[in-house]
């Protein structure tokens, strides 16, 4: 788990690059579920080509009609999750999915985490700032919620978003996950 704690970093606009035009950032709506399945096939397809026997790309009418009925988030977090989306000129380039948690683990302090559980940009508009832009919004998101930190997961393999997460958002490795197959 990749974890960012309350002081790293403040919301902060990232820099519009030289004739680049604007994003727009909000929450999602229904509509929106279309634009958000293409992103999310896009990622899914990357995630398969690094670890084919942990992923695949699933239909895309399944990623569709699971945002548009709202069920991309577990049932008991509703009202306490998240969804926004990244728009270019009317077009969904990027979404984040967040929603707030607490371990189980008693030894855990009663901490409220605002876990990322999925984040994504189209392709064609990556190394703009919109990753950049949709983190610190979920972000400042769960910290109006009452969030004390920020975490994440991302597959080691996946060393693109490591640095990203790491280098640029201020994160840092809190605990790893380890697999093997049965």
């Amino acid at each position: 788990m990749i974890m960012k704690g309350r002081g790293s970093a403040n919301l902060v606009k990232a820099p519009e690059r030289k004739g680049a035009m604007a994003i727009t950032i909000r929450p999602a709506v229904p509509e929106d579920a279309d634009g958000i399945a293409h992103t999310f096939l896009e990622s899914a397809e990357y995630h398969a080509r690094l670890d084919p026997e942990r992923y695949l790309v699933p239909a895309i009418e399944t990623i569709s009609a699971r945002y548009r009925e709202g069920r991309q988030h577990p049932p008991d977090a509703r009202g306490q999750s998240i969804t926004l989306v990244a728009v270019r000129s009317g077009d969904i380039v990027g979404f984040v999915d967040a929603r707030l948690e607490q371990s189980p683990d008693p030894m855990h302090r009663h901490l409220i985490y605002c876990h990322v559980a999925e984040i994504a940009v189209s392709s064609g508009y990556q190394k703009q700032s919109i990753g950049t832009q949709m983190l610190q919004a979920a972000e400042a998101w769960g910290r109006r919620q009452g969030a004390e930190f920020a975490s994440l997961e991302y597959h080691l393999a996946n060393t693109r978003a490591g640095l990203f997460y790491r280098r640029r958002m201020g994160y840092c490795v809190a605990s790893m996950t380890a697999i093997k197959r049965l």
